[in-house]
């Protein structure tokens, strides 16, 4: 314990591989992290830096019906659009 009762459950460093990219969709802009890490099973960290979303994502997240939408809170066209961009970028 420290930091006065704080009980942690684990407090780890990692060396992280970090993408910064925006790009324009067909009506909206994505500004995203795209950060990948040994954490998460080989999955990717990805946050949209506009709208302080996050989702930890693999290919099957994206193959997952309505997954990006809820987790992004786009509607369904945006949701192609950033899907068709992760599937070859995590």
């Amino acid at each position: 314990m420290s930091h006065g009762d704080w009980m942690f459950l684990y407090d780890d460093q990692e060396e992280t591989k970090t993408r910064f990219v925006s790009f324009m969709g067909e009506k909206s802009r994505f500004d995203l992290v795209i950060m990948k890490t040994g954490r998460f099973y080989g999955k990717s960290v990805v946050l949209n830096i506009q709208t302080n979303r996050l989702a930890i994502l693999g290919h099957k997240d994206l193959q997952e019906e309505g997954y990006l939408e809820e987790a992004f809170q786009i509607d369904e066209a945006d949701a192609d659009e950033l899907r068709e961009f992760l599937f070859v970028s995590i």
